[in-house]
């Protein structure tokens, strides 16, 4: 991951879940686990220059393998 997520993620929504997870047989592969959902939120992330902005911020989870594979889809202005 290149930035740092500081502090809580907030307004956690589902986007994907079970067979609608496009990536969930890599998913699988990498890492293990049965039932995949995308979900997204909003966080404060830290960028490699040093700068804290609010993002909205999208991953992958699944039971007892936890959040995977954070990426930053936009900045929102704050």
């Amino acid at each position: 991951m290149w930035f740092t997520i500081v502090g809580e993620i907030c307004d956690i929504e589902t986007i994907a879940l079970g067979r609608a997870v496009r990536v969930r047989l890599r998913l699988r592969k990498l890492y293990g686990g049965v039932r995949w959902r995308k979900l997204k939120g909003l966080a404060k992330v830290r960028l490699p220059n040093g700068t804290r902005c609010l993002a909205e911020v999208h991953w992958y989870e699944s039971h007892g393998i936890g959040r995977k594979e954070f990426k930053i889809k936009r900045f929102v202005k704050a």
